[in-house]
């Protein structure tokens, strides 16, 4: 996977905002839940059977395996509660944030998006996403990614905030630029092949600024 490692610090900023509401942060969740076109954003729960069930099937999902190559994989229930407490650990420790996706009104879980590799310093992060088949098709991943993006500008204090994805993952490419992260250019060879760590392909970067206007993903 295209990785870039990054230096953290700095205390996070109080959130307020037309377009999405939080609700208050807890020692265990550093992060707040997020509310906002439709969707509110909760923590994952490593202790839950139904996040498990749902991050296990999310990421053996064969789309998400046709652009995504981790470092480890999840097969299994055991392997999805591992991952999930990896995840609440690198949020308490402020490297990264995983958000479970779900529906506003039937808190239903559509998939994931996430923030990584936040580096205070130069205020920079990546963020990434998955949409389990059944949400596909209904603005999921673009809803998400607007709501965050906004999240990571004002109450991270960011600056940047970087998307990559696999060339040739052109549905990825269109989210992208709807929702306001331009492409920048090619990066050769920046991440793993499809179920190798031993080959790799080259990646498309996006990115957006806090100075960017804003545009709601559609």
């Amino acid at each position: 996977m295209f990785r870039r490692r990054g230096v953290i610090g700095g205390p996070p900023s109080v959130f307020n905002g037309p377009m999405a509401h939080t609700r208050e942060r807890s020692p265990s969740h550093p992060a707040p839940e997020l509310l906002g076109h439709g969707l509110r954003l909760r923590h994952w729960d490593a202790d839950s059977d139904a996040d498990a069930e749902t991050w296990l099937r999310g990421r053996s999902d064969p789309e998400f395996r046709r652009w995504n190559t981790p470092l480890k994989a999840i097969a299994d229930l055991d392997d999805a509660r591992a991952s999930l407490r990896a995840a609440a650990k690198a949020a308490a420790d402020g490297v990264s944030v995983a958000f479970r996706v779900t529906d506003a009104n039937s808190d239903t879980t559509l998939g994931h998006v996430g923030v990584h590799e936040i580096d205070h310093v130069v205020r920079v992060a990546r963020i990434g996403y998955w949409v389990l088949p059944e949400a596909r098709g209904h603005r999921v991943t673009a809803r998400a990614l607007t709501l965050v993006a906004r999240w990571t500008f004002t109450d991270l204090g960011l600056h940047r905030l970087e998307l990559g994805h696999a060339l040739g993952h052109d549905a990825s490419c269109r989210i992208a630029e709807r929702c306001g992260f331009p492409y920048e250019g090619t990066l050769r060879g920046a991440m793993f092949e499809a179920g190798r760590q031993d080959a790799f392909r080259d990646v498309h970067l996006h990115a957006r600024l806090a100075t960017d206007p804003e545009v709601a993903g559609r």
